[in-house]
């Protein structure tokens, strides 16, 4: 059992590949914009609101005192809920950076030349080459950044991946033949130790999107880790009644059985 993670790009053909790996495998199959609307719900945002800010580029704004985001908290916790059970392919934007630590996970690239991807776009959005062109462009052009803000890294770093898969040049086929075989190696199978770490991460997940999203909590910039049910809270504030909330939140969820915290208090001084 593994969980299969392809990065696409806008009409590079990973959704297909995903749907047919899927297919082959028996998999659940779970899109970056079915995540987006399964967290929305979730946590009670409204879904358009949510894929805009993961989908348009971070502001100066956010760049330099911004969260790295409450969505992105949302969208985490959401994607692990799903990936505990294993048995998922999931298709988007670096999927496998959402699941960090967690060995049995296959990473994959899907890529496409650009004239493959814009004889896609023109015939999937009856639209001209050029417009076609600056379209895919831009998309990208957006997401890259995204992925550079939030996670700190080159999308088409080619160590991200266990495997870069070329569409313009192997067929559906043969690319789904590949994933499909490379998941089947042992080590990529889930071990009790992985799995292990995918439900800590799953449990994290959840308290960090809760923690972002109480009234009481959601300011202040906070850090969870999990350990067998054991959740530690790090992390900093400035005002002293969140670190009396912490403990109330976290206790109140699923698969918690103790709280453990550390946070600093940092004063605000008035302006001299």
């Amino acid at each position: 059992m593994s969980i299969i993670a392809i990065s696409r790009g806008t009409f590079s053909g990973g959704e297909a590949l995903a749907t047919l790996v899927a297919e082959r495998l028996g998999y659940q199959c779970v899109s970056r914009e079915a995540n987006l609307e399964a967290a929305a719900k979730a946590y009670g945002i409204p879904a358009e609101a949510l894929t805009a800010e993961m989908e348009k580029r971070p502001s100066f704004w956010h760049r330099v005192i911004g969260e790295r985001s409450a969505y992105l908290a949302f969208v985490r916790a959401s994607l692990c809920e799903q990936a505990r059970l294993d048995n998922l392919v999931y298709h988007g934007l670096v999927g496998h950076l959402l699941l960090p630590g967690i060995a049995h996970v296959v990473r994959v690239r899907v890529i496409a030349d650009r004239e493959t991807r814009v004889q896609k776009a023109m015939q999937h959005q009856n639209i001209g080459h050029n417009e076609a062109r600056a379209h895919i462009e831009k998309v990208d052009k957006e997401r890259r950044q995204w992925i550079q803000f939030l996670f700190d890294v080159d999308w088409d770093d080619p160590h991200l991946y266990d495997v870069v898969v070329n569409l313009t040049r192997m067929s559906l086929d043969g690319a789904c033949a590949t994933v499909v075989g490379l998941s089947e190696r042992v080590e990529f199978q889930s071990t009790p130790a992985s799995q292990q770490a995918m439900q800590d991460l799953a449990l994290s997940s959840r308290v960090s999107a809760v923690l972002a999203r109480d009234p009481r909590t959601r300011d202040a910039s906070l850090k969870a880790t999990a350990h067998s049910g054991v959740v530690t809270i790090t992390g900093a504030t400035r005002s002293p009644a969140v670190e009396e909330a912490v403990p109330a939140v976290v206790r109140e969820i699923d698969g918690v059985k103790e709280v453990r915290y550390k946070i600093e208090f940092i004063p605000v001084y008035p302006a001299t």
